[in-house]
């Protein structure tokens, strides 16, 4: 196998471990009905989030490098628009995602009871509408980069 060869593997597995939590957190989250099963989902997800930081930061790194390796590619319409949309969905899934995960489980350590708190499910609408976007983008970057459109 090639070096190129290698790298386009690591960048394969890359998008499996940051792109797949983009997929897995909506559903985990979704099953945050009491504040003892919030608290659950979000560690979860949150440890979810670990691989997907790491893959993403790998997936950015190798797609640069099989960049640099087929100089090409920087003229070619759907890497460049790929490398957009992945720079633009990253704010998203970096920090407004997280700031927003955090601010539930604040809630949730003051809840005293098992119901979730009047603030929880507004936030946690803002996450999901937040999640909906990063899904979207996923699938377009997937979407640009099997079938290269252009």
């Amino acid at each position: 196998m090639t070096f190129y060869g290698i790298i386009l593997v690591v960048h394969i597995l890359s998008a499996v471990c940051s792109l797949g939590a983009v997929f897995a957190n909506p559903s985990i989250m979704k099953k945050g009905t009491t504040v003892l099963k919030a608290k659950q989902a979000l560690e979860t997800a949150k440890d979810v989030e670990k691989y997907a930081k790491i893959g993403s930061i790998t997936l950015l790194i190798s797609g640069l490098v099989l960049g640099i390796l087929n100089p090409s590619l920087f003229s070619q319409i759907w890497y460049i628009i790929a490398l957009a949309l992945y720079l633009a969905v990253q704010p998203i899934v970096a920090y407004m995602i997280p700031k927003r995960a955090q601010a539930l489980y604040a809630m949730l350590e003051q809840q005293d009871s098992d119901t979730l708190p009047d603030g929880y499910l507004p936030v946690a609408i803002q996450i999901s509408k937040l999640d909906n976007i990063a899904r979207a983008s996923v699938f377009i970057l997937i979407i640009l980069m099997t079938l290269k459109p252009f």
